[in-house]
């Protein structure tokens, strides 16, 4: 990349590029070299507005617009109209959270400033609904967690609160279902884990109850599989551990464990079906984290 990046997010983009943004430089942090909410540092240049695009027909990246803050912990979800929106976030220098929200057009490489969350928000989920509107959920601000939960509508480029969940939930996973529910598992409120699920209904603006997971699970990574089920994988607590969400039932079910415990990897849905599982860190030696470099698959 143009420049080195913790904790940004990657978008892929409707002409097979890839938009990288945000993120921090964990290198060169001030002090610890380990973010802290709440703790006063300078956001500087540790943490990025800068963004940047990879090609895969030439395999190059190259600079493009910057974002109007630097973010950490924000949403980047692409649009219909193959637009991307970045949501909240925080840049770690005074406790809270960003209510602001911006849009990337590939078509011009620029962000531009678009309509605010109701209240700031970072770890929370955006989710794009068929009808081209996002759903909004979560999160916190370093201070609390939050049930309350909004909509995105590209056409006015404005928030709506929605209905808002059944518990406060931060660190939660939000998975779009074939009939256009919203799978949200998880999460904490700051103190206790979580292995509860509800369902958000676009149609009615509500959230109900559904089963509960097998195990709690904060930062899990959570995959529809191409049967219509949900891959819930890993997460604080279970880091090696996963299962399945059957929509059909509203019943989760242990699946197939992890070759190794893994926090911050990444999950990828293949063209056949399968999940690539990479890297992450692990704290299977003694309680000691280490990188890993190992990948699996999953074969639903």
């Amino acid at each position: 990349m143009t420049t080195q990046r913790d904790s940004q997010t990657a978008t892929l983009l409707q002409d097979g590029r890839v938009l990288i943004t945000g993120g921090y430089d964990a290198a060169n942090f001030p002090g610890t070299g380990i973010a802290v909410p709440g703790q006063a540092t300078p956001s500087g240049p540790w943490i990025r507005r800068s963004a940047e695009l990879y090609d895969p027909k030439t395999g190059t990246f190259s600079a493009t617009g910057s974002m109007s803050a630097g973010r950490m912990d924000y949403t980047a979800t692409l649009l219909h109209d193959g637009r991307v929106l970045i949501a909240g976030g925080s840049d770690w220098e005074e406790p809270g959270a960003f209510a602001t929200a911006e849009l990337y057009d590939p078509r011009t490489g620029k962000f531009s400033a678009t309509g605010s969350m109701s209240i700031g928000r970072f770890s929370h989920t955006a989710t794009p609904l068929p009808d081209g509107r996002v759903l909004i959920a979560g999160g916190d601000n370093a201070y609390s967690a939050f049930a309350s939960a909004e909509l995105y509508d590209p056409a006015t480029g404005k928030f709506t609160l929605t209905g808002s969940m059944s518990i406060v939930r931060s660190d939660h996973s939000a998975t779009l279902l074939p009939d256009g529910r919203v799978l949200v598992a998880g999460g904490f409120d700051g103190t206790n884990f979580y292995k509860s699920a509800e369902l958000y209904d676009p149609k009615t603006g509500t959230f109900s109850p559904t089963a509960s997971m097998t195990t709690s699970r904060v930062d899990a990574k959570s995959t529809l599989l191409t049967d219509g089920q949900v891959l819930l994988i890993g997460g604080s607590g279970e880091a090696d551990s996963a299962e399945l969400y059957d929509p059909a039932t509203a019943v989760f079910s242990p699946t197939d464990s992890l070759a190794a415990d893994r926090i911050d990897f990444t999950v990828t849905l293949l063209p056949d079906g399968r999940i690539l599982i990479a890297g992450g860190t692990t704290n299977a030696n003694g309680g000691q984290s280490q990188d890993l470099a190992t990948a699996e698959l999953y074969h639903p």
